[in-house]
């Protein structure tokens, strides 16, 4: 049996994209609240495999957990995409206009943002995670408050569903990483051919450094697919660059790393795993 660990409580889109991706195997999932819990649990036990939401196509990366992944011994070995439905659930009884405030996730709260925009009188309170929110309200009976989640999770703690599929861009994705000990990675890659690559590295603090790195890897016929920068804290004006890669060639792909290698500073591989097609 796999165990994998999620941030959030059962019902969680973690749980839901855990279950899909390793649809037909037996896992049993180990909820945590936070994000920092998770890679703490996963840190210190390399039997564990991680599920963790990387990037929105609403609300854009989660730049906390690039930062934790970098820190972390762990590697990534696959990745899942995940359409993402939400609804607003509160106790029985109730309509949206009995409601004073709606709890859920910051993330889930800013894809839902123009929803929320509508409806004024709702206070909205940040929580750690959408199924959580619907199972406080649930085991707490908490009546003029509602729930931002997934339609599992709703149904799952008996929340009544008083709107559904209320993001503000109804093609609303989260993309998860699968990571795990670097040692059983190579059993964890569900296909032989390893066709994408997560980096990370800082540049030095020159005209045109990131320019050249793009060109070398143009020349090598590999594609940037995504490319995040974050500050450098207390190093004025210097970024970490996150880079995602594609390629048909693994060969041409490890050349374009010798290559670039001289030109970059700080570089790690976060992981060479399958890219996943839907």
């Amino acid at each position: 049996m796999k165990r994998i660990t999620i941030q959030g409580e059962p019902g969680c889109f973690h749980e839901a994209a855990a279950r899909k991706y390793f649809e037909g195997e037996e896992i049993e999932t180990i909820p945590c609240e936070t994000f920092p819990s998770m890679f703490e649990f996963l840190n210190n036990d390399a039997s564990l495999i991680g599920i963790l939401a990387i990037e929105n196509t609403i609300a854009g990366s989660l730049l906390q957990n690039h930062e934790l992944l970098r820190k972390s011994n762990l590697a990534i070995v696959g990745e899942y995409k995940m359409h993402i439905s939400h609804v607003l659930a509160a106790m029985p009884g109730q309509t949206i206009n009995d409601l004073n405030e709606v709890h859920s996730h910051p993330m889930a709260l800013l894809q839902c943002e123009q929803f929320l925009q509508q409806h004024p009188n709702l206070k909205i309170v940040e929580q750690n995670d959408t199924a959580g929110s619907a199972q406080n309200i649930a085991t707490s009976k908490l009546h003029r408050v509602g729930a931002i989640c997934g339609e599992y999770a709703a149904k799952l703690y008996g929340l009544n569903i008083l709107a559904k599929d209320i993001q503000t861009n109804k093609r609303n994705s989260t993309r998860f990483l699968i990571i795990a000990d670097p040692l059983e990675a190579p059993y964890l890659i569900k296909h032989d051919k390893i066709n994408k690559a997560s980096l990370v590295f800082t540049l030095p603090h020159t005209q045109g450094s990131l320019s050249k790195i793009l060109t070398i890897f143009s020349f090598y016929d590999i594609n940037l697919s995504k490319i995040q920068s974050l500050p450098i804290i207390g190093r004025e004006w210097e970024y970490r660059f996150y880079i995602n890669l594609t390629f048909n060639d693994y060969v041409r792909y490890r050349q374009s790393i010798d290559a670039v290698r001289p030109l970059i500073n700080e570089f790690k591989i976060l992981g060479e795993y399958n890219e996943f097609v839907a």
